[in-house]
């Protein structure tokens, strides 16, 4: 298992899914950290929120903003977590991470009428 330790004061996590055909798609995401689990909220019809329904395999790395890896590649194993006090406690990490800025973002996206869904990132041993 790679360092998972490289997260912890971070804020942004390149979250590497794959398609059908095996090619990985990048995306820079914000995340917070409950011991070795990652959190991610993101759009519940995102393509990673799909390919991630079909294959829950993900490698992830610590990054920029732009998504420039800091952090060297972890793999992992992704999920949709449907537990409503999973959603809560992240929420609440999130506000606690981010602020004003995570405000900003929610408001935009309930503008939208978007719907959000909460990825559970696990390390295997």
């Amino acid at each position: 298992m790679g360092n998972i330790d490289q997260f912890a004061r971070q804020k942004h996590l390149n979250l590497e899914t794959f398609r059908k055909g095996g090619a990985g798609v990048k995306t820079p995401v914000w995340f917070v950290q409950e011991g070795e689990t990652l959190y991610v909220q993101t759009r519940a019809d995102s393509g990673k929120v799909k390919r991630i329904r079909r294959d829950g395999r993900v490698n992830v790395a610590a990054c920029r903003m732009d998504g420039r890896v800091t952090g060297a590649w972890v793999p992992a194993r992704a999920r949709e977590a449907s537990d409503p006090d999973i959603t809560v406690k992240v929420n609440r990490l999130l506000d606690k991470k981010y602020g004003l800025l995570k405000k900003l973002f929610e408001r935009q996206r309930d503008s939208r009428g978007a719907e959000d869904t909460i990825l559970e990132i696990t390390f295997s041993g």
